[in-house]
């Protein structure tokens, strides 16, 4: 809240909600930051084409990750604009802000769900 006659107001509307605010009991840690649409349960895996992020959830290391984006880039998949928005990404908030890392037999145990 940026004024206190904001604050006040708040607390003066919510009183139980002000207070749970203040305790920080119930606080959810969010890791994952995605800046394009999360992958849907209802895609078809048949003759899916993993995008860039799929890419990078199987990196280990920065490195790693924004060699993928280099790569991607230099072969005009990627446009220069996309790229800088996913290295600051990288940068600012690490490889798993796009999400947990993809092991091996992902799809296939993904497409065993279905």
């Amino acid at each position: 809240m940026s004024s206190p006659m904001l604050e006040d107001d708040f607390r003066r509307k919510f009183p139980h909600l002000a207070k749970e605010l203040e305790e920080e009991k119930m606080k959810i840690r969010i890791d994952e930051v995605r800046t394009q649409p999360a992958e849907s349960t209802e895609k078809a895996l048949s003759g899916y084409m993993p995008d860039v992020v799929d890419f990078i959830r199987r990196c280990d290391t920065l490195v790693e990750a924004l060699e993928i984006v280099d790569y991607l880039e230099k072969r005009n998949e990627l446009s220069f604009d996309a790229a800088v928005k996913l290295r600051a990404q990288l940068k600012i908030r690490g490889v798993r802000s796009f999400g947990p890392k993809k092991e091996a037999g992902y799809y296939e145990s993904r497409a065993r769900k279905r």
